[in-house]
């Protein structure tokens, strides 16, 4: 028996969003159609920026070039093997060959598996092994990552990328895969086992519309910007594939982040619609950035709660208020606090806002849940080869999915979140299992048993630290601290370093043996670290 608290959502379904379930459900769904031929080819359908002597170097790129360049490039992966059903890699950051290469695995009917930059070669190995995939397209600071494993195919950004293009004919025709047909393989870390495969069908699109048009509220008027990268889901779902299905451009801006970068475009672009993790606006707030020349009609963030301090700075400083909203990589977002007219509320102080049309959400065992046979935007059915996985999610005969987020909802349908339910961290929007990392602590010979856990930081949302009991071996403790923080940026990913390790004699654990991680987050509440002494509390598992 569950404890089940309904919450609300869209029991009625409005008709502009019958229309979107009806249009990517359908079997004749053809994803290239979708987001490439319904456009005019001479319109902007990305603008890429990077910096040139300083100079903000803009260059627009049309629905025409990337559907010629698409056509191209996918009678050269078609030469390579590539066909319906396979995935192929994409290991690169916001470039206009990656828009160019995900439009020609679709038309090949293909599934584009995103690879984040910040991997090492180990992590994207194993992701292209659960893929299954033979191919990956890269850039030329990623390729090197590439040269040690074993029957892969490369093709880099550049000269060969350019060359295949401009050599191969134009492939007239588009695979049609039908609204069930996959599009889409990422893979979210969780605390145990090998990361999970979301497979994302087509039909996935009404949802990721619904949110860009209701959620973000974006307008063909908008100057829009999504910094999230395009590694992740948020960045992906609303950054490169939403954009495209409303015929609305996105910023591509290559180059490295920074807080009086991101204000400088906000301000010279005229941007109007912006959404970001919360670890950007932080920056531009903990850092007093010049934000002279911004205004924003909506400004919306993802990936875990902001800080009072941060959403009345920007109140004034930005012109606009920031919108939280929720989701998972599972999902696509369905918790918001809508920008749209007629569904927009009041922010209140705490909540993440309401169901988004097309999922009714509600608490079942204090969880956050969505109710599967009354959301009809609700694309997600299982993991990748993960049954075990996959039946703890859906509860109830599959009636409620499970989120693994706690939360409360109020009368009038607000949610609250509480805590998450497992130990995934989140640094600055992006999701670490602890797993990954702990893996690769235990092939160094001092390490007997590792534990990896999230703590409070006040720019990156949560950082990690790694807790180590020794082999017995006698060593320098501050060498060994360097020596683990770099075998993880380089055996799992840069980003994803312990910001600072302790070496304890046990780890607390259960009864049949269970590393207690929440025991170690509470210890590290009553001593905080010297990193970041009196901030506590977790952050909400997201995109």
């Amino acid at each position: 028996m569950h404890d089940i608290e309904p919450g609300n959502g869209a029991r009625s379904i409005p008709d502009q969003l019958q229309q979107w379930l009806t249009r990517y459900g359908s079997p004749n769904a053809n994803a290239t159609e979708l987001l490439l031929g319904q456009h005019n080819p001479a319109a902007t359908a990305f603008i890429e920026l990077h910096l040139d002597d300083d100079s903000l170097m803009a260059e627009h790129l049309t629905y025409g070039d990337l559907g010629d360049r698409s056509k191209r490039l996918a009678s050269a992966l078609a030469a390579r093997g590539v066909g319906r059903g396979d995935a192929v890699g994409v290991l690169m950051g916001k470039r206009s060959e990656l828009v160019v290469t995900l439009l020609a695995i679709l038309r090949l009917g293909a599934v584009h598996l995103p690879l984040f930059t910040a991997f090492s070669t180990p992590a994207i190995d194993i992701r292209l092994i659960a893929g299954k995939a033979k191919v990956v397209v890269t850039e030329p600071t990623q390729a090197p990552k590439l040269a040690g494993i074993d029957g892969l195919t490369t093709i880099v950004a550049g000269e060969q990328f350019d060359s295949l293009v401009a050599d191969s004919e134009p492939m007239a025709e588009s695979v049609t895969v039908g609204g069930g047909g996959a599009v889409i393989l990422l893979f979210t870390s969780g605390t145990t086992g090998s990361p999970k495969g979301v497979v994302v069908p087509l039909r996935a699109l009404a949802s990721i519309v619904t949110y860009m048009r209701w959620g973000l509220d974006v307008a063909d008027t908008d100057v829009f910007w999504n910094a999230a990268d395009p590694g992740w889901a948020y960045g992906l779902y609303y950054g490169i594939v939403g954009p495209l299905a409303i015929g609305v451009p996105n910023l591509l801006l290559h180059e490295p982040f920074s807080a009086s970068l991101t204000a400088r475009v906000l301000a010279e672009l005229n941007v109007t619609n912006f959404t970001a993790a919360p670890t950007v606006y932080r920056a531009l707030c903990k850092d007093q950035t010049d934000v002279d020349g911004v205004s924003l009609r909506c400004a919306s963030s993802a990936g875990e709660p902001l800080t009072p301090d941060v959403t009345q700075w920007a109140a004034q400083a930005l012109g606009t208020e920031v919108r939280d909203h929720y989701g998972q990589t599972e999902l696509g977002m369905v918790v918001n606090n809508h920008w749209a007219e007629g569904i927009r509320r009041p922010l209140i102080s705490g909540s993440m806002g309401q169901s988004m049309p097309g999922f009714t959400t509600g608490i079942v065992d204090g969880r956050i849940a969505v109710n599967v046979p009354e959301s009809p935007s609700m694309w997600f059915s299982g993991y990748l080869d993960a049954p075990e996985q996959t039946t703890a999610r859906f509860v109830d005969n599959g009636r409620w999915y499970l989120t693994g987020d706690t939360g409360r909802v109020d009368d009038a349908g607000n949610f609250y979140f509480s805590a998450r339910d497992d130990d995934v961290i989140i640094m600055a929007g992006y999701r670490i299992g602890p797993f990954e990392v702990e893996s690769v602590l235990t092939t160094h010979p001092s390490v007997a048993e590792v534990a990896v856990v999230g703590r409070r930081d006040e720019l990156r949302g949560e950082a990690l630290e790694a807790f180590i009991v020794l082999t017995g071996t006698s060593v320098d403790t501050e060498e060994l601290k360097v020596e683990l923080q770099q075998l993880v940026k380089t055996q799992f990913a840069a980003h994803a370093y312990p910001r600072d390790v302790h070496f304890v004699a046990a780890l607390p654990k259960t009864p049949s043996g269970k590393i207690q991680r929440f025991v170690l987050r509470q210890q590290m509440d009553v001593q905080p670290s010297h990193h970041n002494a009196g901030i506590e509390g977790s952050q909400r598992r997201t995109m």
